[in-house]
This record gives C-alpha cells, structure tokens and sequence, in this order.
C-alpha cells in the first residue's frame, strides 16, 4: 500500500522540490529558452542565469500542454521578478483558478507541472514532465583550476 501511495506522490513531490529550487531564481535572468517539436514529445529548456558565482538553474519540461512566451521589443535583459512551478493533479482534484484557461481538462488527463516566469519576458508553461537542475556556471567552470593541473 505504501508503494502505491508512494507512486501517486512522486509527481507532486518532484515538483514541490522544483519550486523550492526556482524560488532562489527571482532576480536570476532567463538566458536561454530551447523548444523543440517533435510528433511524439515537445521539450522546453530554460536556463536561468544569475552569475558566475551562483550555479546556473536549468528547467527542462517534456510533453508541452500549453506554452507562451511574451517578450516585449525592446528591453534589454530578461530577469525574473516571480517564478513558480505549481502541480495540477489529476481530476477530480481541483486546479488553481488561473491555471484554468490554459489547458482544457478531462478525464484521463495525467498531473501536470505549471512553469510560471514573469519579469519583462514572461513565460509560461505547462508540462507532464519536469526537471529542475543547477550547473556550474561556463564562466566559473572556466576559472576553477582542474587538479590535473
């Protein structure tokens, strides 16, 4: 029994972990967006950056539902004032109101993660897959000494 409830967490688990990780990006600045399209499975890959000195966040999302990003012409940077990744369950469990108008609902509908970026580019995004991870920044990389010498 516990393996099954185990299993109906991972999801929201993995994505409460992921937005304990993004709540450090606001003030980060979104430095690369990746989409690919493919017939089976659409990829979104963020890499948020801040420094050389902070490690680089990088959000990957895999089997898109919904994807928007708005950036105004003009503005030079694209840093983050809010960020969140929100788990909407799967039905008959309710979603956020907002989270509403971006994806149509129905049964067989799987969990979903709901990537929410907003500074002068707004992004947003929803997904059935998502991974958060962070990285040394190129430039640090590039100064840390390898102990082969």
């Amino acid at each position: 029994m516990t393996d099954n409830a185990e299993a109906r967490d991972a999801f929201k688990n993995r994505c409460n972990n992921a937005a304990r990780t993004l709540a450090s990006c606001v003030g980060y600045s979104i430095s690369r967006i990746s989409f690919e399209a493919f017939a089976e499975e659409d990829s979104l890959e963020i890499t948020l950056r801040e420094g050389p000195w902070k490690p680089d966040v990088v959000v990957s999302l895999s089997h898109l539902h919904h994807v928007s990003v708005d950036k105004p012409p003009q503005i030079a940077g694209s840093f983050i004032d809010e960020i969140s990744l929100i788990h909407l369950p799967a039905l008959p469990h309710s979603w956020p109101a907002d989270a509403a108008g971006r994806i149509r609902r129905f049964d067989g509908l799987c969990e979903l993660a709901w990537l929410r970026i907003v500074g002068p580019t707004e992004l947003d995004a929803v997904a059935s897959i998502v991974t958060v991870y962070t990285a040394t920044s190129d430039e640090r990389a590039a100064m840390v000494q390898s102990p082969l010498g």
